[in-house]
C-alpha cells in the first residue's frame, strides 16, 4: 500500500496545481451528478422503441413456437405425421397476430400522442365539405 504524500515538502507551485486539479475534479463530479439527475428525471417511464419492438417480436415468435410444439406432440401421440404440426403452426401464427394486436393496443392506450400532433381529420373537418 502506498503512503499518502506529504504536501509540506512540496514547492508552492506544485501545491497550487494539485489544489487546482482537485477543484476541477470536484467541479466535474458535481456537473456529472447534476446531468445524471436531469437525465433520470427526463427519462420516460414508458418503454423505449427497442423495448417495444422486442416485446412485440417475442409475443409473436412465442405463440408460433408454442403452436408448433403442441402440434409436434399431437403428431407423436396420434401418429398423424405432418398434419398436427401444420395445423397447430397455423393456429400459433393466428394466436401470434392476435397477441401482437392486443399488445400494440395496450401500448397505444398507455402512451397517448403528444399534444398538437396531427391525428387525421376530425368530424368537424368532414362537415365542412
Amino acid at each position: 500500500m502506498s503512503k499518502p504524500q506529504d504536501t509540506d515538502s512540496q514547492p508552492d507551485n506544485v501545491k497550487g496545481v494539485t489544489h487546482d486539479l482537485a477543484s476541477r475534479i470536484a467541479s466535474a463530479k458535481r456537473e456529472r451528478e447534476i446531468e445524471d439527475n436531469r437525465a433520470s428525471r427526463d427519462a420516460s417511464p414508458e418503454m423505449s422503441g427497442l423495448g417495444r419492438g422486442m416485446r412485440i417480436g417475442t409475443e409473436f415468435i412465442a405463440a408460433i413456437l408454442v403452436g408448433a410444439v403442441i402440434g409436434y406432440l399431437i403428431d407423436l401421440g396420434l401418429g398423424t405425421s405432418p398434419w398436427g404440426l401444420l395445423i397447430m403452426l397455423l393456429v400459433g401464427f393466428a394466436a401470434g397476430i392476435l397477441n401482437v394486436t392486443r399488445v400494440v393496443a395496450q401500448m397505444n392506450a398507455a402512451s397517448p400522442p403528444p399534444p398538437g400532433s396531427d391525428m387525421g381529420p376530425d368530424v368537424e373537418d368532414e362537415d365542412d365539405k
